[in-house]
Formats: C-alpha cells, sequence, structure tokens
C-alpha cells in the first residue's frame, strides 16, 4: 500500500493491552458521503496472496476506531459451497467497505462497517493480483443522544437470554454455596458448644483425668511458625492484593471500565498496585514483630519480591518472546522504563514507610493461652489429615462458586467477548471469600480436635488452594474451550495465568488465615487454660 502510517500516542494502559493503533487510509469527512472511492491500488505478490489466504482461512479480522467507536470486520471469506475436500475450498479478500454512520446534530453516535460480498479477490491461487481498495461513506441522521451511544457495546454481553442463563447459574451456585457453608456452621456451632460444656464439666469434676481434643493443645497452639519472614511476607503480599481488588471493584461499579475504555483496567491495575504497597510493608512487618522476628529489614525484602519477583521474571521471559515473534504485546523500551521508574519511585519507597510504621506499631500478638516451653508431638495421623489432601477440600468449595463466572472472565480476557457485569462478579467475589473463610475455619477445627497444632501454615495453604484449582481450569479452558495454539499463545497464557493465580494464592491465603486465627483465639479464649 501507498501513504505513511502514522502511529498513534498510546496511554499506558493501551500499551499493556498491547494496542498499537496506527492511521487508516480512509477518509471520512464529517457527513460528506462518498461513492466508490479508491482508497489504494496494489500488487500482491505470490507470498502476500499466501498470507492473506493463511489470514482469510483463519478468519481474521480488522478493527479500526472512529472518534473512539470501535469498528470491526472480516477481511475475507471462504466458500465452501458444494465442495467436500479443503483443498478445494475457494478464498477471496474483500476490497470494497462500506462505512455506515449515524449522527446527531454535531456527534457521531454510531458506525458501521460492511463487506461487499460481490466486490471481491480471488486468493485460492498462488499467483501475482492487482487489487484495486475501495470504500464507501454513507450518513444518516439518528435521535440517539451522544450520551447513550456506548450502550449498544456494554449490551452484547449482556443480551437478554444470555443474562436470565447467567444470573439463574449465579443464583444457582450461591444458594448451593451458602447452604453447605449453612450447614456447616451449624454443625461447628453445636459440637464447639458440646466441647465448652464438655470441657466446664471436666473442670468441675476430678483435674487428675487425661484431657483429649483440642483443649489439650492449648499450651502449643500459639507456638509461632516456622519460616515467620516468609509467613508475614505472605500475609504482607496478600492483604495488599486484596485491597488491590477491592479498589477495582469499586472503580467497576462506579463505571470506570466502560467497554472500549482501552487500557483503563491495566492503569488502574499498575497505579492501585503502586500506591497499595504501604498496606503490604505495614501488615508484614507489623506481623513479622508480633511473631517476635528480629531481621525486619530481611522481611520487608522478601514481602517486596514475593509477588513483584515472579511476575518479573515472568514479563521478562514473555516479553522476550514476544520480540521474537515481532508481536504487538511485546512492550516498547519506554513502556518498561515508566513501570520501573514507579516501582522505584512510588512502590519501593511506600513499602518500606509502611514497614517503617509496622515495626513502631508495638502491637502484641494476643494470645489467650500461655505456650509452653517445649513442643508436644503430634501423633500419627491418617493420610487424608496431610496438608496436600486437605488443601484439595479445602478448594473444591470455592471453587465450584466461581467456577461459572470464570467461564465469562476467561472469554472476555482471552478471548473476544465484552464483559460489563461487575455487579455478579462483584456477588461472587463476597461469596467467594465467606465460603474460603469458613473452609478454612472448619478444616482448622478438624485438625486441632486430632491434636495436630501446626495450624498456622496449614490454614494459610488450605485458603490459597483455590488459586491452584483456577490454574487446573486453566488447563481445561486451554485444551477444551479455546482456539488457542502456538507457543507464543500457549507461554503468554499460561506465564500470565500462572500470575494471576498465584496472587489468588496469597490473597485467599491471607483470608483464610486471619479467618482461622479470629476463630482459634475466640476459642481459647472460651475455656480456662492453666
Amino acid at each position: 500500500m501507498t501513504g505513511d502510517v502514522k502511529e498513534k500516542k498510546e496511554a499506558l494502559g493501551e500499551v499493556l493491552n498491547g494496542d498499537r493503533l496506527v492511521s487508516a487510509p480512509y477518509k471520512l469527512d464529517y457527513k460528506r458521503e462518498k461513492d466508490i472511492e479508491v482508497a489504494c491500488k496494489s500488487k500482491l505478490t505470490k507470498d502476500q496472496v499466501a498470507q492473506f489466504r493463511a489470514a482469510v482461512k483463519k478468519d481474521y479480522y480488522f478493527q479500526m476506531y472512529y472518534d473512539d467507536l470501535p469498528i470491526w470486520g472480516f477481511i475475507g471469506k471462504v466458500d465452501r459451497e458444494g465442495r467436500d475436500d479443503p483443498s478445494e475450498y475457494k478464498y477471496f479478500l474483500f476490497k470494497h467497505i462500506q462505512f455506515d454512520i449515524s449522527y446527531n446534530r454535531d456527534r457521531v453516535i454510531e458506525i458501521s462497517a460492511r463487506m461487499d460480498p460481490h466486490s471481491v479477490v480471488d486468493l485460492t491461487e498462488d499467483k501475482d493480483v492487482d487489487v484495486e481498495f475501495m470504500y464507501t461513506v454513507k450518513w444518516r441522521e439518528t435521535d440517539t443522544p451522544f450520551e447513550k451511544r456506548m450502550d449498544k457495546y456494554s449490551q452484547s454481553s449482556s443480551l437478554p437470554h444470555h443474562l436470565e442463563i447467567h444470573w439463574f447459574s449465579i443464583i444457582n451456585s450461591c444458594v448451593t454455596v451458602l447452604l453447605l457453608t449453612g450447614f456447616l456452621a451449624t454443625i461447628l456451632m453445636r459440637v464447639l458448644k458440646n466441647d465448652f460444656m464438655k470441657y466446664a464439666q471436666d473442670e468441675e469434676a476430678a483435674d487428675d483425668q487425661e484431657e483429649t481434643g483440642w483443649k489439650y493443645i492449648h499450651g502449643d497452639i500459639f507456638r509461632f511458625p516456622k519460616h515467620k519472614s516468609l509467613f508475614a511476607a505472605a500475609l504482607g503480599s496478600g492483604t495488599q492484593l486484596f485491597t488491590l481488588t477491592v479498589f477495582i471493584f469499586m472503580l467497576a461499579l462506579v463505571g470506570v471500565f466502560y467497554p472500549y475504555n482501552r487500557g483503563a483496567l491495566f492503569t488502574a491495575l499498575v497505579v492501585i498496585y503502586a500506591l497499595t504497597s504501604g498496606i503490604a510493608g505495614y501488615t508484614s512487618a507489623s506481623f513479622y514483630c508480633q511473631l517476635e522476628g528480629s531481621n525486619w529489614v530481611r522481611n520487608l525484602l522478601l514481602t517486596g519480591c514475593l509477588f513483584c519477583g515472579p511476575l518479573f521474571f515472568t514479563f521478562c521471559f514473555l516479553n522476550t518472546v514476544a520480540i521474537v515473534y515481532k508481536a504487538t504485546a511485546a512492550l516498547p523500551f519506554g513502556t518498561i522504563v515508566v513501570i520501573v521508574l514507579i516501582w522505584t519511585l512510588v512502590t519501593s519507597p511506600l513499602l518500606v514507610l509502611g514497614g517503617i510504621a509496622g515495626k513502631n506499631s508495638r502491637i502484641e500478638f494476643q494470645a489467650p493461652c500461655r505456650t509452653t516451653k517445649y513442643p508436644r508431638e503430634i501423633p500419627q495421623l491418617p493420610w487424608y489429615r496431610s496438608t496436600v489432601p486437605q488443601m484439595a477440600m479445602a478448594g473444591f468449595l470455592p471453587f465450584s462458586a466461581i467456577y461459572i463466572e470464570l467461564y465469562y472472565i476467561f472469554a472476555s480476557v482471552w478471548g473476544h467477548k465484552i464483559y460489563t457485569i461487575y455487579s455478579i462478579l462483584f456477588i461472587v467475589f463476597i461469596i467467594l471469600l465467606i465460603v474460603t473463610a469458613f473452609i478454612t475455619v472448619a478444616l482448622t477445627y478438624f485438625q486441632l480436635t486430632a491434636e495436630d497444632h501446626e495450624w498456622w501454615w496449614r490454614s494459610f495453604l488450605c485458603g490459597g488452594s483455590t488459586g491452584l484449582f483456577i490454574y487446573g481450569y486453566c488447563l481445561y479452558y486451554y485444551y477444551a474451550r479455546s482456539d488457542m495454539s502456538g507457543f507464543m499463545q500457549t507461554s503468554f497464557f499460561f506465564g500470565y495465568m500462572a500470575c494471576i493465580c498465584y496472587g489468588f494464592f496469597l490473597m485467599l491465603g491471607t483470608v483464610g488465615f486471619r479467618a482461622a486465627l479470629f476463630f482459634v483465639r475466640h476459642i481459647y479464649r472460651s475455656i480456662k487454660c492453666e
């Protein structure tokens, strides 16, 4: 094609999104109709014909923007009529676009592009072809107000029949999950009530009898966990990611991420993550000092690298892959510099400030029972009470609560669907938190009754295990639901999904541990410990 292509200046979020917009050769002047105007003439070589044919075969489409309204259409078509053998299919490239534009007074309201099915170029054989690309522009008046011009795009993902099925499936999973949690809660309450009564009677009766169950390990229950620096760092990162998610939901529910607000989500993620790093520093350092840790600087470094580290290495690898493939997903050098600057000038200082505030907060760890000097031995337990089977049990219920919604989210992140129903997503998120907290508390209770007092890490891992289930779902989605192929798409999908699932693991692990800690403190406060 002749003519030079001008590149558009992109905002940070658009660049992260992989958008690299260039100017198109079509001139759409306001209210000026055009009838079959030539955009350009071109001679396609054999190689170009083969490239176009491959693109038509894979249903490639173009996407353009006019006054920030998206337009898209297929670049060609495959003629399969009356032919059974794929080698006999005919391939055509469209060469005539008709733009239909609606306006209201002086504002563009709607635009669509139609391809003329009769004006095509045959690409079936490898030979040089001369092509004239043409376009037609038609304007018509409409009375839709300018404020409502984006509604058309929001509706595409929330068509009534889709929405009914969507709501129905969500309500269905909500009811199931809430019934299960209610069921668990009632059992727990009754069992605990019995425990309290039994322990109270035991105290009135002879004191020399052997204690059993969870009261028996009161001297070990608040013994601090191994690797406390890592534990505090994981809690810090998890709390930060939780805050980030809540802020993103607030913005979504206010309506910041309307469809085609290109890259707004990515910009928000980067900025809010940078600004919330003080929370991670504070939580991590104060908890580490509560666990009587001494090396708080190392703890802060660990907190800073726990989520950013794996994300950075994944990004370096995938960006290199994208550069090798010459894909637009490769971030330009300038953007990488901007992100590094945000990290050094905003994230790190806030992390350190938060850490110093946390270290100086001098909060005591309130343990209702004194810890004995020597840890007691944990009895031999059956295999299903070890960490991995417990994690599998813990992750299944919360995952089943979000399973249906995951499909819609994957289809919008990795497919071409638009996701606009943030209210449903928010409800699902709340249910996910409730279920994670409940299941972790239940499993912690069963663990303590078996006289296994190492519940700190276990509650974190059980809470976070939903993240691993989501990664399992990625495998299913990749093979069963998506058309992805090739090394680049595969590595991008599994690389970035691994980071997202790891983030979920940290966030839900924090939720699980906080719930378990609250529960353990509560039950040991209710009995008299020597």
